[in-house]
């Protein structure tokens, strides 16, 4: 399946920039950005609000915690209360039961002498339990899963919706770089990705990187809710501890990388520096499933990391340590490295990397000159294109290629399921992969997706015309001769979404 380079013209410049760098093209995508696709992509970083989702009926995080919050408390009551219903309900069977057999024995121990014995009244009939009632109508989705299907519909709206998709791109590496996980936080899962990392996806990593340790979302999903310090005044009180996970993979994962050198000591040092930071109690109304400093929590006294010590000064101690890892060259090459690697090759040119870890420290930290850089260099647009996309990435394009407009997101949801990239569902703190090896098992389920979409619009679209608009003059010889002797145009169209030239990036 190895896709061979050729000399790039202008519309092969932008068939490049639509499916590396973008969601592929839709019909007139191509023609569109023709003549600069550099300047194009460069256009759609520089546009007002790039990036974002503006939409008032999204509900942030703490609302959403507390709708999901009071949807159980009402289902836990609903449940208690047909419990008490079945529990009278019964008591009412067992009087009802231990009245016939009363009467029964009355009528058998009557006085035989002639005096007529009291006819037992029949029992009443046992009311009816909620086993027999008939059962209840299918009331949908809960509140949690409708929050996150409203969630998931506002971000595939805007990947599907964009010119070219680059800032939306962004958004979805960013959110899987810093991931978390709808299995354990379903109901602030969407609002996690709108308030800590669309806001910053072209601006300074250093502010990303504090609005994500400190949301709601990423400390429950990695346990420092409820990491205590050892000698705060709650640590002495109780025997519930310091939890290092959140501390771990801000280090391992979300700044320096996993061989920058640093020691047990350290994750176990920055794991107290950031203990107190928590979570409002639900049961606290308004306020309740919001991020709150809890003084009580927090471990006292200064704290090393990464061979500097940082004073004891509350929250914003975690600010400081924060901040250096921020600015950390290791940092700088780890971010460099992944972004590469997703946008470009799972060997990534280390001439590249090291462009773009320099704009990072040179910028100290600023995105959007670090997405340019990426955009700007030969290298991001000479790589061979080895790079399969990912399910999610592949869906989207496709969709747009076959002029698809979003009618259910539930439909793509479990397309998202079937073919191993559940959204907002990684398997581990480390995110989805990002190299071919994650998803080659994956391509014959993508094989019935294609066949799918392909009969909903296989009478509405000429091939060979979509292959122009999708693919262009990356269209190789022997992919235009097999859709030319496919049996059927959804035959041709479920080729042309499987073919090398449209699965690659």
């Amino acid at each position: 399946m190895a896709v061979e380079n050729k000399p790039l013209d202008a519309k092969a410049h932008a068939a490049i920039a639509l499916h590396r760098f973008g969601f592929g093209p839709r019909a007139g995508s191509l023609a569109a950005i023709g003549a600069d696709a550099r300047g194009a992509i460069m256009a759609e970083l520089d546009r007002p609000n790039a990036g974002q989702i503006s939409d008032d009926d999204l509900l942030n995080s703490g609302e959403a915690a507390r709708a999901a919050f009071d949807y159980r408390q009402e289902r836990k009551a609903d449940r208690l209360a047909q419990r008490a219903e079945r529990e009278i309900a019964q008591n009412e069977a067992n009087k009802a039961a231990q009245a016939a057999k009363e009467a029964q024995m009355a009528q058998a121990s009557a006085p035989m002498n002639g005096a007529p014995a009291m006819e037992a009244k029949p029992a009443a009939a046992a009311p009816a339990t909620a086993d027999a009632q008939p059962p209840k109508p299918n009331p949908g989705p809960g509140i949690p899963q409708q929050i996150y299907l409203e969630e998931a519909k506002a971000r595939f709206d805007s990947a599907l919706g964009a010119d070219i998709g680059f800032a939306e791109r962004l958004v979805w590496f960013w959110s899987n770089h810093f991931c978390v996980s709808a299995d354990k936080v379903r109901s602030v899962a969407g609002a996690f990705e709108r308030e800590a990392i669309r806001p910053h996806v072209l601006g300074n990593f250093a502010d990303m990187l504090m609005a994500v340790e400190s949301h709601p979302a990423m400390l429950f999903y990695l346990d420092n809710a409820r990491s205590i310090g050892p000698n705060s005044i709650a640590g002495l009180r109780q025997s519930k501890g310091l939890n290092e996970n959140l501390g771990r993979e801000t280090l391992e994962l979300h700044t320096l990388g996993a061989r920058a050198g640093y020691s047990q000591d350290d994750v176990t040092s920055f794991a107290k520096v950031i203990t107190g930071w928590s979570i409002t109690p639900l049961k606290q109304g308004e306020r309740g499933g919001e991020f709150i400093f809890n003084e009580r929590m927090h471990e006292p006294g200064a704290q090393t990391v990464l061979k500097t010590s940082y004073d004891d000064a509350g929250y914003e101690q975690g600010r400081s340590v924060l901040l250096a890892l921020a600015r950390h060259p290791a940092t700088a090459q780890h971010i460099a490295d992944k972004l590469v690697r997703h946008f470009v090759a799972d060997e990534p040119p280390q001439t590249l990397v090291d462009k773009l870890a320099k704009r990072f420290l040179d910028t100290k930290g600023d995105l959007k000159e670090v997405s340019k850089a990426l955009v700007l260099a030969p290298e991001a647009w000479d790589a061979p294109r080895t790079k399969l996309k990912k399910p999610s990435e592949w869906t989207v394009a496709s969709m747009r290629a076959c002029g698809l407009a979003l009618s259910d997101i539930r439909r793509i949801v479990n397309t998202l399921n079937l073919l191993g990239e559940p959204l907002w569902r990684p398997p581990a703190p480390k995110g989805f992969g990002d190299d071919n090896a994650a998803w080659m098992d994956g391509l014959p389920e993508r094989l019935d997706i294609a066949n799918q979409l392909a009969r909903r619009v296989g009478g509405l679209v000429d091939p060979e015309e979509m292959a122009d608009a999708a693919l262009g003059p990356l269209a190789s010889p022997e992919t235009r001769q097999a859709l030319a002797r496919a049996e059927s145009r959804p035959q041709a169209l479920a080729l042309l979404l499987m073919a090398p030239e449209f699965l690659r990036r």
